[in-house]
């Protein structure tokens, strides 16, 4: 239980983290974190399917809910005489929601979660580069060899006995940590949670092993057809995990590089050879290893080895040169800058002591967590370009229109 009190508006927010994501799933049942997300909304006996949404609103708040490779996360705001409401509406499906799940509700969300899958990566434009890069990035058998989001097949084949043993195993009061922030009494809230929560009875969390680091040994690449008018490419390398030496490092090289028009990647591929319709790039940190990714679309009759070539260009200079401190200083502050903006809201608060408890068990890191990035130096960020940004281990994956000619292209090589 972690209190913050902010009395500026009379509001409050509420944030419950479990600690299971896609990577806790077990072979053949993939995507089940992510369709427990959902299930969590379907009702219990005492909250009617769509209840608990319609109570919430009718008190003036709101609630969403994520679901990451290492985490799912639960999330409400609301008015500050709501937060009982909130409290006992959350400890009702924590404690009840496995005895009230039934085939009716599996199937209205197995539903929901498949269409889920076909509008936003299917047959969203580029989306499928999400399903294919876990398996090319991955061995069969790590935990982040699939999706989030799971196989159509996985999720057809769920049972409601599937779900109700994922839920027993990984929804218990051990594996979740809750934040409550905002204007409220830290003693009436204590009452409050204790009231609700203490009944729930705990139970041993699954043993859960770390594999070893994922190397890749060459160059994977893939070309797949898609339905867009510009072809793209991503490339993606393994890189450090989330908190290890040179995570912070990557988040400010992602920055300097595609961060604004004077960026490397900005400049050099949109603006001054005009290559590229966009690019960006992202240093995507998780507990057992990172991705760090660039991806562009190419302009109108640009072709991709052209553009690629442009890339590995721009990626050798941070390899072979340090970033000038001017762009260390930037990328820094718009780093810094977007820090302190999450932190604006108390939802966006209850958020981040909530993910520095699940991820280092400090829910107050954030000043460990700034100093990461205020001691990176262009030295730093140069040694861990070069040990990351190997341009003969690295992921490639070509998306292009259907019928072009980069496809024959792929086919021959």
């Amino acid at each position: 239980m972690i209190l913050h009190e902010d009395h500026a508006l009379p509001m409050v927010a509420l944030n419950l983290m479990v600690k299971v994501g896609s990577r806790f799933e077990e072979p053949g049942r993939t995507g089940f974190a992510h369709l427990f997300e959902h299930l969590m909304f379907m009702g219990t006996r005492r909250v009617p399917t769509k209840q608990f949404d319609a109570w919430m609103e009718a008190e003036g708040g709101w609630n969403n809910a994520w679901t990451s490779e290492d985490r799912t996360d639960y999330h409400e705001v609301a008015p500050a005489h709501a937060l009982p409401l909130l409290l006992w509406l959350e400890a009702d499906r924590f404690a009840s929601l496995a005895d009230s799940m039934d085939a009716a509700k599996l199937n209205a969300q197995r539903d929901v979660v498949r269409n889920e899958r076909r509008q936003t990566s299917e047959n969203e434009p580029y989306g499928k580069v999400e399903l294919l890069m876990p398996s090319l990035m991955y061995p069969k058998g790590h935990p982040y060899h699939h999706p989030v989001i799971g196989s159509h097949e996985d999720l057809q084949a769920a049972t409601v006995d599937d779900v109700t043993a994922f839920f027993r195993r990984w929804y218990v009061p051990n594996n979740v940590s809750l934040v409550v922030a905002g204007d409220f009494d830290p003693q009436k809230a204590r009452d409050t949670i204790e009231r609700y929560f203490g009944g729930i009875p705990g139970r041993p969390v699954p043993a859960t092993t770390t594999p070893p680091p994922v190397k890749l040994s060459g160059v994977v690449r893939q070309t797949i057809e898609d339905n867009v008018n510009l072809p793209k490419v991503v490339m993606a390398w393994h890189s450090p995990a989330r908190f290890a030496p040179g995570d912070a490092e990557l988040d400010l090289l992602a920055t300097a590089l595609e961060q604004g028009k004077a960026s490397r990647l900005y400049k050099a591929l949109v603006y001054d050879k005009a290559l590229a319709q966009e690019v960006s790039a992202m240093q995507s940190s998780g507990d057992l290893g990172s991705t760090f990714t660039v991806e562009a679309i190419a302009r109108p009759g640009v072709p991709l080895d052209k553009l690629e070539a442009a890339i590995d260009a721009e990626l050798a200079r941070v390899r072979d040169a340090r970033l000038s401190r001017e762009e260390l200083d930037r990328a820094r502050n718009q780093y810094e800058t977007a820090f302190v903006t999450a932190l604006e809201s108390v939802a966006g608060r209850a958020a981040m002591l909530n993910r520095y408890e699940t991820w280092t068990g400090q829910p107050g890191f954030v000043e460990q967590d700034l100093k990461r990035y205020r001691d990176a130096t262009a030295e730093s960020l140069q040694a861990v370009a070069k040990s990351t940004l190997d341009p003969n281990a690295r992921v490639i994956v070509r998306v292009v229109p259907k019928g072009s000619d980069e496809t024959k292209k792929a086919v021959t090589k």
